[in-house]
């Protein structure tokens, strides 16, 4: 039964995939139906296992592919942290997305590959060796670039060539690693640290740095940043998508993997990776917070945000004190709901506003409150206010860097908020202290794309507000660190 589940769990995404890709354009009903039903399934079955695994309970599935090469899907706490924000999210976006599109074309073939997309990222959330975490991203690889190029116009063609060539080169990059070290060490288990002293302390540096640029490029780390932004040309169900769940956090995940689950914090240090990490994603943070300064339209805003504030789980990773851990695996679910609440927000102002830009923001708080609010939520608690899910993150990643003896990270923490502060509230400001124009338009009349926004501000607050709880994020990776994560 223990093997059943994680299997359950993968296939809950993966057959209504399989099933979508078959239907017809005019097939709403089977199509939502499934959809939403697989959603529903997974969702229930992680809410099943979550007091059992809260307790130390391990669910583990094994899929023989060939001889020796196996997928081996491991379900424990590090795991469903990164499942139950995936799962949470999918249903809500699944609501969205069927909202947003309506009786727009090509719906068989977005609903398929976001499907797929969420069946890779579940997999990789579950993978308990380095060739299953291997097979999964590259699945959320191939699934994602067609959800970027939907559209089919110029700006969606250019943005799904410019992720595959940010994509492909990183993930040869992860394929030389894992061969690389595999070759050495035997197959890597996540469970069972392998055995690097085989291997020349060179070669141990070459192969995290190869790691790094293989999952850095999804984490949009600078400089291989470059294809998120140009990913806003896709429709917001598939920009929530991209920042909140999908690909951004599979490459946080990943760093998180590499660090702690194949080299361990004590040799990230002996090796002396570590600091160079800390600074690269340092400057990303600031990097990314800088470029959103400059930019004008919603989106792209948004974007430049991500490359900064996904950078918070990088941080706490290289820094691996406990406090700072616990604080990046808690900013893992944190984020995500902040940045999947804008993107909402913005694709609502887009579809019943037809406001991309930031100067198009002007008065629409009183036109459109529910989700005026909800972008407020989502952008105060990016900069940090207490006692906002942002807030939660940033102290912990504070408390973090003074246990790891890095203080200068405050001072990084301290100039994002600055910085956080000063493309955010401008955009507060027009929303509800700018007059709108006499021609302007706007309303709310659609509660199923504007329920998702709510519903995920709201959490948002929750788990800032109830962070003290055993099953909060935080709780939750508290537990993880308690249990001996770092090693």
């Amino acid at each position: 039964m223990t093997a059943l589940l994680p299997v359950a769990v993968l296939l809950s995404s993966l057959i209504p995939a399989v099933v979508i890709f078959f239907l017809d354009q005019d097939s709403y009903r089977l199509r939502n139906a499934l959809s939403l039903g697989g959603a529903v399934i997974k969702l229930a079955l992680i809410v099943a296992m979550l007091l059992a695994v809260a307790g130390g309970a391990i669910y583990e599935a094994q899929l023989t592919l060939a001889p020796g090469l196996y997928l081996l899907l491991r379900l424990d706490a590090v795991a469903l942290l990164f499942l139950s924000l995936s799962a949470v999210l999918w249903l809500l976006t699944t609501i969205y997305a069927i909202a947003y599109f309506g009786s727009k074309a090509e719906q068989s073939r977005f609903f398929g590959f976001f499907s797929l997309c969420v069946a890779a990222t579940t997999g990789l959330a579950m993978s308990g060796s380095l060739i299953s975490f291997l097979i999964f991203f590259e699945l959320l690889t191939l699934s994602t670039w067609p959800l970027v190029a939907h559209k089919q116009d110029g700006p969606s063609i250019r943005a799904a060539r410019s992720y595959l060539f940010f994509a492909l080169p990183a993930s040869g990059a992860l394929l030389i690693a894992v061969i690389w070290l595999e070759s050495a060490t035997g197959p890597v288990l996540f469970a069972e640290p392998p055995d690097l002293d085989v291997l020349s302390t060179g070669s141990q540096r070459a192969i995290f740095a190869l790691f790094i640029l293989g999952v850095g490029v999804k984490a949009a780390l600078v400089p291989l940043h470059g294809w998120l932004p140009a990913a806003m040309a896709a429709p917001a169900p598939v920009s929530a998508l991209l920042h909140a769940v999908a690909v951004v956090k599979a490459g946080a995940f990943g760093v998180v993997r590499v660090i702690y689950d194949v080299f361990g914090p004590e040799r990230m240090t002996d090796l002396g990776v570590g600091l160079p990490l800390a600074v690269l994603a340092s400057v990303t943070i600031l990097w990314g917070s800088f470029r959103a300064l400059q930019q004008v339209e919603i989106k792209k805003r948004l974007a430049f945000s991500t490359v900064s504030q996904v950078s918070y789980i990088v941080l706490a990773a290289a820094l691996a004190s406990p406090a700072a851990l616990v604080g990046g695996l808690a900013h893992l679910v944190h984020q995500g709901l902040m940045k999947i609440t804008l993107f909402f927000c913005a694709g609502i102002f887009d579809e019943r506003a037809g406001v991309k830009r930031i100067d198009g923001l002007n008065g629409l708080g009183r036109r459109m409150p529910w989700t005026s609010v909800a972008f407020s939520v989502g952008a105060l608690g990016m900069i940090g206010l207490p006692p906002l899910a942002g807030f939660v993150s940033k102290l912990y990643l504070g408390l973090g860097a003074l246990e790891a003896g890095a203080p200068w990270v405050l001072a990084v923490l301290a100039a994002s908020t600055v910085l956080n502060a000063m493309y955010f509230m401008p955009m507060l400001y027009r929303l509800w202290i700018v007059s709108a124009r006499a021609d302007a338009t706007g309303d709310e009349r659609a509660p199923l794309l504007v329920g998702p926004a709510v519903v995920t501000a709201l959490a948002s607050v929750g788990v800032g507000v109830l962070a003290a709880s055993a099953l909060s994020p935080l709780g939750w990776a508290d537990l993880i660190v308690m249990r001996g994560y770092i090693r």
